[in-house]
């Protein structure tokens, strides 16, 4: 599951948001859920995460750094349990 999210979330920010944010947001950070095709703009992932999670709070997001290869480590999601 982890992988499958990691590779549809990376072809997402590829095809739909790469070019739509490096322009002007490069360096922060976005929380996508791949799925809905929504996604989450914030100056750090932690924030992005939060907001990503207020709005969907049983989605899983991949996390990517706005004009960078990796977020923080290569592939990122979060998911809330409880």
């Amino acid at each position: 599951m982890r992988d499958d999210l990691v590779e549809r979330g990376q072809a997402f920010y590829d095809d739909q948001l790469k070019g739509k944010l490096e322009p002007e947001h490069a360096g922060r950070y976005v929380a996508i859920e791949p799925d809905s095709g929504r996604y989450f703009l914030a100056d750090t992932g932690t924030d992005a995460l939060t907001a990503a999670l207020a709005e969907m709070p049983d989605g899983l997001f991949y996390l990517a750094r706005v004009g960078y290869q990796t977020a923080d480590a290569i592939g990122g999601y979060a998911s809330r349990i409880g």
